[in-house]
């Protein structure tokens, strides 16, 4: 067991959303699901904690109520390698009720933040040459889903 996990508050569809999340990512799993019983404090056999592994990493999605809600202080980055892989995962959890934001950033249908990366944004904004990393920003400001091949222009400008 890891040391740290993230815990998620969900208003009934912990379920729903840890089956989603695992859909996203291959080898990814429910490890356990465990219901509430007749002391409660749900009805007994709904679910009240999901379990589940995303790349290696440990998550626990709990069925606590409406009290709390997401919010953008907290988010979830997707390190990708291609713009193919932006385009899955962009496309994946913007879908069926997610929001398109700026710069790489969604939430998806459960309300849950996430910043869907290009590896190789970090590398432009983080070039010597400060004039090419400044047009890979103004590029990258002007985006919603991150388009790869458009930073790359930027980046060649002169």
């Amino acid at each position: 067991m890891q040391k740290i996990s993230p815990f998620l508050w969900f208003d009934g569809n912990a379920e729903e959303a840890a089956d989603f999340y695992v859909s996203l990512y291959k080898g990814s799993k429910i490890l356990n699901i465990a219901r509430y019983g007749e002391a409660g404090p749900g009805p007994a056999g709904a679910v009240m904690v999901v379990n589940f592994q995303i790349e290696g990493q440990d998550f626990i999605a709990l069925n606590g109520g409406p009290l709390f809600k997401f919010t953008e202080a907290i988010s979830f980055v997707i390190n990708c390698q291609t713009q193919e892989e932006v385009d899955h995962y962009w496309n994946r959890l913007t879908a069926g009720g997610g929001q398109e934001s700026q710069c790489g950033w969604l939430k998806d249908k459960y309300g849950l933040s996430w910043q869907v990366t290009p590896t190789i944004l970090g590398e432009l904004l983080a070039d010597k040459d400060q004039k090419k990393a400044q047009r890979v920003m103004q590029a990258m400001l002007q985006m919603k889903k991150i388009d790869i091949a458009a930073l790359k222009r930027a980046a060649a400008q002169e």
